[in-house]
């Protein structure tokens, strides 16, 4: 977990982690899960399936790195994949911990991401790749999470929710074939897991030149010096922060009150939320 100078140093340590194993009584991990982070009084999401974990967890540091350590034992999860934030204040209402299908639902069949995603790419691998103008850059997340920032000439797929991806992405592959196109594919999301998903996804359709980026938009806002970096604008995250800059800053947005999208600090949002289908608010 990063140090911080005792000065400067914030309350919670906030960890968002997943990891693609086989668990073959996810209610069972989850039960122990449940008593321990009733023990640590942790808050936050966790979701268990037969194919991993997945999440985001905030508390003490000493409370993270115990529940941490606990999930890096379980089949495995020796090589969990986290990134640290911190906050003030605590960056969600409560712990829930939930069993589920898939640990991000994509609904596209039996997918096995832990042996068939596509190869990760570090940072400076990543920039090189996507200068190349011959590879298909595709933002794997839905469109508001976009709408706050993307890399430089990646594809929007304006969809909703991750569940529409697979029919998008068959969509644009009959286009390349129409095309006689092979190019290489380059895909990002947030924190990675998205990828590894559709990145098996794109492979079991048949494009064998499928890369994404190591530990998501986190990392490389983390590890790329802003001069560098070929990100445009800034980073949805899934909590009270609401968007992050380079350098894992917090963002100009925040969240509306009534649907949750983010929207800039100083902008104007219209929101579908109330009773009146038509919400328009400044921050």
């Amino acid at each position: 977990m990063p140090a911080t100078s005792s000065a400067t140093q914030s309350a919670y340590a906030i960890a968002a982690l997943y990891r693609f194993a086989r668990f073959d009584d996810p209610d069972a991990i989850a039960a122990r899960l449940r008593a321990l982070c009733s023990d640590l009084c942790t808050c936050g999401t966790l979701i268990v399936a037969g194919e991993g974990i997945n999440g985001t967890v905030a508390g003490s540091d000493d409370a993270i790195a115990a529940l941490v350590g606990h999930i890096r034992t379980l089949p495995g999860c020796m090589d969990l994949d986290v990134k640290y934030a911190r906050a003030d204040a605590p960056p969600f209402a409560r712990m829930k911990i939930k069993v589920k299908a898939e640990i991000v639902t994509l609904g596209a069949g039996d997918l096995d991401p832990a042996t068939q995603a596509g190869d990760y790419l570090d940072p400076a691998q990543w920039n090189a790749l996507i200068a190349d103008p011959d590879t298909i850059v595709i933002d794997t997340r839905n469109a508001y999470e976009v709408a706050c920032g993307t890399f430089e000439n990646a594809i929007d797929p304006a969809t909703r929710s991750f569940r529409e991806f697979p029919a998008w992405f068959d969509g644009l592959a009959e286009q390349l074939r129409a095309k006689g196109r092979e190019p290489k594919i380059a895909m990002f999301c947030t924190g990675g897991i998205r990828c590894e998903k559709s990145t098996a996804l794109v492979k079991a359709r048949g494009f064998d030149a499928v890369y994404h980026l190591k530990g998501g938009i986190l990392r490389y806002l983390e590890e790329m010096p802003e001069a560098q970096s070929r990100w445009q604008g800034e980073c949805y995250v899934f909590d009270e922060r609401v968007t992050v800059g380079h350098g894992l800053k917090p963002g100009n947005h925040v969240a509306c009150p009534a649907c949750g999208l983010p929207y800039p600090r100083e902008g104007e949002h219209v929101c579908a939320g109330d009773e009146t289908g038509a919400w328009p608010h400044r921050g």
